[in-house]
């Protein structure tokens, strides 16, 4: 007695009518998105630490004398916070990541990468309402 083998029907080559815009939107879907790697242009010279108490005085009306102290804690915290390993998410400055850390004989380097959102401009009025005269 001879058997015969059936064979799998197969899914027709062309897609049904309705099909054709869905696969066009996902192949919108699936094209990759290109980032644009941006240099830093350097514009002016580094910020140290005396810039940085002078501009936190300008911004915030304290003393000198208060401000430095704690300026100078802040950055002692952060500097012992990235010697430890650990990312930073700190608004608006934005999240830092350590990629990567190596010792040697004369530094410790520590290579971070920082991510920031773009600032958005808000349209609405100042929080701080200006008093009725």
């Amino acid at each position: 007695m001879a058997t015969s083998r059936k064979t799998p029907s197969r899914a027709p080559s062309t897609p049904p009518k309705g099909d054709k815009s869905e696969k066009a939107e996902a192949d919108q879907a699936a094209t990759p998105e290109v980032v644009v790697n941006e240099t830093p242009v350097i514009t002016a010279p580094e910020l140290r630490k005396k810039e940085l108490i002078d501009t936190v005085v300008a911004r915030s009306g304290i003393k000198k004398r208060d401000a430095k102290p704690v300026v100078e804690a802040m950055l002692a915290v952060l500097g012992e916070t990235i010697a430890e390993g650990r990312e930073l998410n700190l608004a608006p400055m934005g999240k830092m990541k350590i990629t990567r850390m190596k010792k040697t004989s004369k530094a410790h380097v520590i290579t971070t990468r920082l991510r920031r959102n773009e600032q958005v401009q808000d349209q609405s009025p100042d929080p701080l309402a200006q008093a009725a005269e």
